[in-house]
């Protein structure tokens, strides 16, 4: 009997603790500013709860990396106060590429070791950077940016709010392991994150389950890229780079076939002989080089050529110049328009009639990346395939991993 009164409050008092480490969460976003336009969220929590679940059903990962040094310091003992949610936002009218986040700290000292360890540079007033990534030390908290643009608007946007002011998580994550928004005046669209055994979806309301087919027949292609879109797709890509490209050019319609292959490129360079007389060299090295078709359709092609020829995108050749990869052809027919690279010409594939783009994965596409370090060749050449899908309203991405041993959240 009294056993049993030992165990029941014993049991009550690590269900108690097993929630508040693992469930209960501070639902306040104070660390993103009003004028973000894109939040995406990490729930932490269930992402840990999670990762214990895969290792416990994968005994090989129990034992741990017997290589890894006792010294250095990790990510979790590095001074940052993990959160809850992770908040990483995009401010409005910045640069697409421009992301930040804000963390907590707990211990700067340990903090300034774990950024020496990791060779970032002291750039002077608290500012550090490693590659692209920037990191800005204000006080208790830190900024962390792909650019550092914007650390002092951020900064001040943060110091000036008031609690009253901050988002909550629940208007923007439901019940998944993250989520991605975007904040235009009023309205807000959420798209939930999930983390799969070998695969992260991104998606609305949607059912992934329509956009299944059409991954099926794409899986049966060997092409690198395959993407087909309409208007309104295109005018969203568009607008990242050029939003009146869309409205001026007229296209509404575009098809992609490509395919990769490495060719041997020549390298002419001059020298001098004994005699101070010019003499040409030639060198070779290989390179990757796409073949590729693209269909456009316009609704009004007369105005789309009339387009292209005052951007002096067609030259004498015929050749659109605003493609990199040369040389190719353009060719028009009638409200359509063939643009093709000469030197291996493609078949365009069949019409799927609906809007999504296909990236697989090639083994030539990582031996082009030679500047990318051993972690970022990994992540590269452990990935299947890329697919993104629009069905009216509904919208989903799915980047698919090849198969492994472990899942995702182990690799």
């Amino acid at each position: 009997m009294n056993k049993k009164k030992f165990i029941v409050p014993l049991v009550l008092l690590l269900a108690i603790a097993v929630y508040f480490v693992f469930y209960h969460k501070d639902k306040t976003l104070k660390f993103v500013p009003k004028n973000a336009d894109a939040i995406i969220l990490i729930d932490v929590k269930k992402l840990t709860r999670q990762y214990i679940s895969s290792f416990i059903t994968h005994p090989s990962q129990w034992f741990g990396n017997k290589n890894k040094s006792d010294n250095k310091i990790s990510l979790q003992d590095s001074g940052m106060k993990i959160p809850d949610f992770l908040q990483i936002f995009h401010i409005k009218n910045s640069k697409f590429s421009d992301w930040y986040s804000v963390i907590e700290l707990k211990d700067q000292q340990r903090f300034l070791a774990f950024l020496k360890q990791e060779k970032f540079v002291n750039k002077g007033k608290n500012v550090f950077q490693k590659d692209q990534i920037y990191i800005k030390i204000e006080g208790d908290k830190c900024i962390l940016g792909t650019s550092n643009l914007d650390f002092k608007n951020i900064n001040q946007q943060l110091s000036q709010s008031l609690e009253k002011d901050n988002f909550n998580s629940n208007s923007f994550i439901h019940h998944t392991v993250g989520s991605i928004s975007f904040i235009s005046g009023d309205r807000t669209r959420n798209f939930s994150i999930e983390l799969n055994e070998d695969d992260i979806e991104i998606k609305n309301e949607s059912n992934s389950e329509e956009f299944t087919s059409i991954i099926s027949k794409l899986e049966q292609k060997t092409s690198f890229l395959e993407m087909e879109l309409d208007a309104q797709n295109i005018k969203k890509y568009v607008q990242f780079f050029n939003k009146s490209i869309a409205d001026s050019s007229q296209i509404n319609y575009i098809k992609v076939t490509a395919e990769l292959e490495q060719v041997n490129d020549t390298i002419i360079s001059y020298g001098y002989d004994d005699d101070f007389n010019e003499v040409e060299k030639k060198s070779f090295q290989k390179i990757i080089q796409p073949n590729y078709v693209i269909d456009l359709q316009s609704l009004n092609p007369e105005k789309t050529w009339k387009y292209f020829q005052d951007k002096k995108w067609i030259n004498a050749q015929s050749q659109f110049t605003i493609i990199p990869f040369q040389p190719n052809s353009i060719e028009k027919n009638n409200a359509a328009f063939t643009i093709k690279s000469t030197r291996k010409p493609l078949q365009s594939s069949s019409n799927l009639k609906e809007n999504y783009i296909f990236v697989k994965n090639n083994p030539l596409l990582l031996s082009s990346f030679k500047t990318l370090k051993s972690t970022e060749k990994k992540i590269i050449s452990n990935l299947d395939y890329i697919f993104y899908g629009n069905k009216g309203q509904n919208y989903y991405i799915k980047l698919k991993a090849k198969k492994g041993d472990l899942p995702l959240i182990l690799r």
